[in-house]
């Protein structure tokens, strides 16, 4: 039991992992990392939108299924946070915060004003905190199965979690980082830091999330590790805010593997939703 909820929420990945792409690759030195990042399409026309991964995963574990998708009519820019993928772990704790100092001065390095920020499980996490603490460089926000308090998950997941050791992580996502850097310590320091980093989350307040600003869509599984409940909570509390429920599990309603296939047609139609979000004018947004 405790297996299957550890994983959706730290580790997600899709079922494209093995799925090539021929993005342009970079680095950038950002806060004392040398972080990684790639560029997919281009629509000069729209908002740039950046990708934030899950906890334990990369670009193509978390977003593998609908990138391709989301590239056809804007421009991408996916990241790889402290110590996941392609981006080396530096001596200093993982958190929320730091994780949102880094993609903002990536994206201030890159000289983009304004972006829109897509942020899957702990990715999502990261973007609510790019909004509270860097507010002037978001333009819209997209908050898939992701929480702002300790309750937003469900029964039994942070009791759990002081328990968990690497053996709970899904091998196919061992196998992603292990195929990147094949040093089994650096896997090892990933897993634990992210541990940490939710072990010692501190709920962020209601006033907190009201000063979001930005059109925020929010996107919740009906069988998700975040409760429903939570994620209509978390919809109040940022005025400008839409949401959106969606049958299935952690993530499934975009592909990742860990959670049953909802089709070809489920996926499509939660990536127009999203579009439709990004690309409608701000005065048609709640």
């Amino acid at each position: 039991m405790f297996k299957k909820i550890f994983t959706a929420m730290i580790f997600v990945f899709t079922s494209s992992f093995a799925q090539t792409f021929s993005p342009k690759e970079n680095y950038a030195s950002v806060n004392g990392l040398k972080m990684y990042y790639e560029v997919h399409g281009n629509n000069p026309h729209k908002p740039v939108l950046v990708l934030i991964h899950g906890g334990g995963s990369t670009i193509t574990t978390s977003f593998g299924t609908i990138l391709p998708m989301l590239a056809k009519h804007r421009t991408i820019v996916a990241v790889e946070l402290q110590g996941h993928g392609h981006t080396a772990d530096i001596d200093r704790p993982e958190t929320f915060e730091q994780d949102a100092d880094d993609v903002a001065a990536l994206v201030n390095e890159l000289q983009i004003k304004q972006a829109d920020f897509f942020g899957f499980s702990n990715g999502g996490n990261t973007a609510i905190q790019i909004a509270l603490r860097h507010p002037h460089i978001v333009n819209k926000l997209v908050l898939a199965s992701t929480f702002y308090k300790r309750e937003g998950v469900i029964s039994g997941f942070f009791d759990g979690m002081n328990q968990a050791t690497l053996n709970v992580m899904p091998q196919v996502l061992k196998d992603a980082f292990l195929h990147i850097n094949p040093d089994t310590s650096e896997l090892l320091a990933m897993f634990n830091k992210d541990k940490n980093r939710m072990l010692q989350f501190k709920d962020w307040t209601d006033d907190a999330m009201r000063s979001i600003k930005a059109p925020t869509f929010i996107i919740n599984g009906d069988r998700d590790v975040i409760l429903t409940e939570h994620a209509l909570a978390m919809s109040k509390v940022i005025s400008n805010s839409q949401l959106m429920i969606l049958p299935g599990e952690h993530g499934s309603y975009i592909g990742v593997a860990e959670s049953p296939n909802p089709g070809k047609k489920k996926i499509e139609m939660t990536v127009a939703m999203i579009e439709e979000f990004l690309d409608a004018s701000v005065s048609n947004n709640k």
